[in-house]
């Protein structure tokens, strides 16, 4: 079945949705506190040297989700397109969102970099097996 990779590209795909709203807040907040206009963030790179690490680390973590996720959004659509879309590969597919918000939370709130380093290594793990595991059927 190949619906079985979809639903989890769906969720990670809002969660990245979630993310930005988070974004969006603690960026407002942060401007309206510190009397920032909107104009001083013409220049994005700029504004964020001037931002604290509470308000950064939620964006940063909000470009991680446009890094490593797009290999997991080829890979999951390219195994429900295959049909190869079994328990396996959905399992796989639901544990690699779950990973990645899992991240999201650590970096948008303690940003413990060890655990941050821990989850993302084990989400890489988890992706290299569903690139493998299709590239041997494919094969």
């Amino acid at each position: 079945m190949p619906m079985n990779t979809l639903a989890p590209v769906l969720a990670l795909a809002l969660w990245s949705f979630v993310m930005s709203c988070w974004m969006f807040v603690v960026r407002i907040r942060f401007l309206r506190s510190s009397g920032m206009s909107p104009e001083d963030t013409k220049h994005l790179a700029d504004a964020v040297q001037r931002m604290p690490s509470s308000v950064r680390q939620v964006g940063d973590n909000y470009n991680h989700l446009f890094e490593q996720p797009v290999i997991f959004y080829a890979v999951a659509l390219l195994i429900a397109v295959a049909g190869h879309g079994d328990a396996l590969h959905g399992a796989l597919a639901w544990a690699y969102v779950a990973l990645r918000v899992l991240h999201s939370l650590i970096q948008a709130t303690t940003n413990n970099v060890m655990h941050r380093f821990q989850v993302f290594s084990l989400s890489w793990v988890v992706l290299v097996v569903m690139i493998v595991r299709e590239g041997l059927r494919l094969v």
